[in-house]
């Protein structure tokens, strides 16, 4: 209850104290000469006591009770005081101060305060009255704000209404777009439109306007140093510290945007390689393998038109030799998603068939899981492999006029091209063994190598045997072959 002075002053103030007893505002009431006369239930709760006499008899008394400080820290100087103030007869409007009680290290309060200076007709000062506004709530509801603002990550502005002022920047934003405090803070919407390179630019400044959400879109942020940034934004409106507000948050788009044009340039650079690869290659789905495209060498190779094959399945228009060729493709990219040079006949529109090296690879293109194939064609190649071979063969049915550099020709007809071998590991032979492929290579029978080498014809056999098994030779025209190809192998060991 508040303790009330048997006589505070002209009969009306009593009528005035009944009125403002209970209002939630403080109120206090002083003597032009500093006394403190009366207060209200809620200016004494604002300071932690339940009696008049505890705020202090005097404006002076007050000072010594309660330290008074503006929201920066600045501590108000005893002259300063709102009680001091309106003691001289100067109203005031809207002032905030921390209040704290003496002795204690931290603000109780945050007040606002209103001074009002009641005056007789004579123009005399009649009563001093102290408005008081808990702000505590408010300010400290604030300050959360204010804190979780500063440490949120994510890029922030907040842009007053009321002139379309920034009033508020995180460091989130200030490290997105490179512009210190000072270049933001006072500036206006005119100075940095965030707005301009939006994607929905009218419909984006006309929420912004009536102070409705702005939902995310893209833009293009303009940034200190020229240019813009791509970046994602959304607006929601607020209030700080009484007054409309919008905060509008940010996401950095430019490390999607470098992304994106990266990938643009790889897949231009694989797109290049692609359609000019002197090789026919074909990109299928994995899924499905429908044929998604296929460069000019394929079309060369299979006579068919780009028209034709896009869209469509290898079996469709029947490119393998066999189902059971696709099916041993089918196997080889399910076991390892990859295979290297798996040799099948290739047929074109007019069905002619074309043995082909294969090489296929799982790729990936736009999201999309592919099969890319290479052929590489050996038509050609295996032609003159068998003519050789049947030549040979036909040569060796009598060896005994069929002299060396005959036999060196034949071997360079079959590929003349760097040698096959090289670059392959050699084939253990045992000194007996490269002596009889020696003799092999020179034409020589069963015969004349045993009687060469001073060894049974059966022996000679069992060396041939053995030969044919470890350089997987069919034929002594597949020996000589092998041989030739690997001479370097063997030389050291050549009967002379």
């Amino acid at each position: 209850m508040v303790k009330r002075e048997p006589h505070v002053g002209p009969p009306d103030r009593a009528q005035l104290h009944q009125i403002i007893a209970d209002m939630t505002d403080g109120v206090v009431q002083l003597e032009a000469d500093g006394r403190i006369v009366w207060a209200n239930v809620s200016a004494l709760a604002m300071h932690g006591v339940d009696r008049v006499e505890a705020l202090g008899a005097t404006a002076t008394q007050y000072q010594k009770r309660f330290k008074l400080a503006l929201r920066d820290g600045r501590q108000l100087s005893a002259r300063d005081y709102p009680m001091a103030r309106l003691c001289r007869g100067n109203g005031f409007d809207d002032l905030v101060v921390n209040v704290c009680r003496m002795g204690k290290p931290e603000p109780d309060w945050v007040h606002r305060y209103r001074g009002i200076v009641l005056r007789d007709t004579a123009g005399e000062i009649n009563c001093l009255v102290l408005v008081i506004d808990d702000a505590t709530d408010a300010f400290e509801a604030e300050e959360r704000f204010e804190s979780m603002f500063n440490a949120n990550p994510a890029p922030a502005l907040i842009v007053r209404l009321v002139d379309l002022r920034f009033v508020r920047v995180n460091e989130g934003f200030l490290e997105l777009s490179g512009y210190s405090e000072d270049q933001i803070i006072g500036r206006t919407m005119y100075d940095i439109d965030i707005l301009e390179g939006a994607e929905k630019k009218d419909k984006a400044k006309s929420l912004f306007k009536e102070g409705a959400t702005v939902p995310q879109m893209e833009a293009e942020l303009p940034v200190p140093a020229g240019g813009t940034k791509l970046i994602l934004l959304a607006g929601h409106p607020a209030e700080l510290a009484n007054e409309p507000c919008m905060i509008f948050t940010f996401a950095d788009l430019e490390p999607r945007r470098r992304a994106e044009e990266a990938l643009r340039q790889s897949e231009e650079r694989f797109s290049t390689a692609f359609r000019l690869a002197p090789v026919p290659m074909m990109l299928s789905s994995l899924d499905g393998h429908r044929i998604l495209n296929v460069n000019h060498a394929f079309l060369t190779v299979t006579g068919w038109s780009i028209e034709a094959v896009i869209g469509r399945r290898p079996a469709d228009i029947e490119l393998w030799e066999s189902s059971a060729a696709r099916r041993e493709i089918d196997r080889k990219v399910a076991e390892s998603g990859s295979f290297r040079s798996y040799e099948l006949k290739l047929k074109t529109r007019d069905g002619k068939l074309v043995t082909c090296l294969v090489s296929a690879e799982t790729v990936t293109i736009n999201g999309q899981y592919c099969l890319l194939s290479a052929f590489q064609d050996i038509t050609d190649r295996k032609r003159t492999e068998l003519d050789l071979i049947a030549a040979i063969e036909g040569a060796m049915r009598d060896t005994s006029w069929l002299s060396q550099k005959i036999m060196d020709r034949l071997a360079a007809l079959r590929d003349p091209s760097p040698k096959l071998g090289s670059g392959t590991p050699p084939v253990d032979l045992t000194t007996r063994e490269r002596e009889v492929l020696a003799l092999i290579t020179q034409g020589k029978s069963d015969s004349a190598i045993a009687e060469t080498l001073s060894l049974k014809r059966n022996t000679v056999r069992n060396h041939v045997a053995r030969l044919y098994g470890k350089m997987g030779a069919h034929n002594r025209a597949e020996a000589i072959i092998w041989a030739r190809d690997r001479g370097h192998h063997i030389g050291a060991h050549e009967p002379q």
